[in-house]
């Protein structure tokens, strides 16, 4: 068995990878051992073939014994020990949900559904570095490689609807220290001021937006009741780096011999879990719904396409119904009245799943 030294296995990307990993027996399949700054020479959670104790990240030494890493530290820890297990000698496969080396000439962004025999390729040729893609890319070509595939994309536009829980497990909760304090301060109002009319109480929730026991430390803003037009930091042409993504990331898992363009803003919405996309797509030529569906249908197992009417749309393409699961709900599809060739569409899926933690591990099974 090879030896696979996880990495992050605590946070929420590497928590869903350990729960996926145990769910479908990979620890059968090999030795792993746990990695922690913290919690080093402490005794390992139980998994089956899992050393008995957590060892050291920041060692050099254990590290390099490894056969195969997976980490989801985050891109300081990928900045300060991925060159420096290179620069030792170490050989091994580093796979890799931080976006640090994401755009390397060496590294292949993985998301096997779309570019299997690329991931393929690169383990025969000695490739050895594999990384996740940004979580709106991969459930994006989850949802529409179908189209990709049949080449009739000629550029896109994604609206982003992201989960607070995409900006990390502190984020999350402060959404629900937000909700909290609003619904705390609302019951309060209510209590002692019967007869309040609507308009009254949304004054009141917006003034309190202000107040400074607010819980904004993560955010900096308030998210709950609320939204952000805006996710991480900002690029030359007036993109946010989330939005700069979309088409480099995109274009390098799909091997585009000529790009295709995207673009659009990634929003940040009051939802802990699922990112949601609305699509605006230019085809390169006119193409009837049916065959638009059977694309998008066929393109892999776990799309779900989801009718154009208000009830399945309402039951199917929601957070709520999407949460914790594989499935990637396609729906919304319909011609646009920009013309024959112009298509809306609206997907859905868990950032933590196909968006991060997925593509991960089966990437590690496929370097077994």
């Amino acid at each position: 068995m090879k030896k696979v030294g996880i990495i992050g296995w605590r946070g929420m990307v590497g928590s869903v990878l350990m729960e996926r990993m145990e769910n479908e027996k990979d620890f059968d399949k090999v030795q792993s051992y746990l990695f922690s700054t913290s919690l080093k020479g402490n005794k390992a959670p139980i998994y089956n073939n899992c050393h008995e104790l957590v060892l050291d990240s920041n060692s050099i030494d254990e590290l390099t014994e490894m056969d195969i890493i997976i980490t989801c530290q985050g891109g300081d820890f990928t900045n300060e020990m991925h060159p420096a297990l290179r620069t030792s000698g170490w050989t091994g496969i580093w796979i890799d949900a931080a976006s640090s080396l994401r755009m390397n000439e060496k590294s292949i962004i993985v998301l096997d559904p779309l570019n299997k025999n690329k991931i393929t390729e690169g383990l025969n040729s000695g490739v050895k570095d594999y990384i996740g893609g940004n979580c709106t890319v991969s459930l994006m070509l989850m949802g529409l490689g179908g189209l990709f595939k049949e080449g009739i994309v000629e550029w896109m536009t994604s609206m982003t609807y992201q989960a607070a829980s995409g900006a990390g497990a502190k984020n999350m909760i402060e959404l629900l220290d937000q909700m909290n304090y609003f619904g705390t301060e609302f019951d309060t109002y209510r209590l002692n001021n019967p007869g309040t009319t609507a308009l009254e109480y949304e004054k009141l929730m917006t003034e309190k937006m202000s107040d400074p026991k607010f819980p904004r430390d993560n955010f900096g803003y308030p998210l709950g009741l609320s939204l952000l037009p805006w996710i991480d930091t900002k690029v030359e042409n007036g993109q946010s780096r989330e939005e700069w993504k979309a088409q480099v990331e995109a274009n390098k898992i799909l091997g585009s011999e000529e790009i295709i363009p995207i673009d659009g803003t990634c929003v940040r919405v009051a939802s802990l879990r699922c990112h949601s996309q609305a699509f605006t797509i230019k085809l390169k030529k006119s193409v009837d719904i049916a065959t638009i569906e059977s694309l998008i249908t066929e393109s892999n197992e776990w799309v779900d396409f989801v009718p154009n009417d208000k009830d399945s749309t309402l039951d199917r393409l929601t957070p709520a119904s999407v949460s914790g699961t594989l499935k990637i709900p396609v729906g919304r599809v319909r011609k646009m009245t920009l013309g024959d060739n112009y298509l809306n569409a609206f997907s859905i899926g868990d950032q933590l799943l196909w968006g991060a933690a997925e593509p991960l591990r089966r990437t590690l099974l496929m370097a077994l």
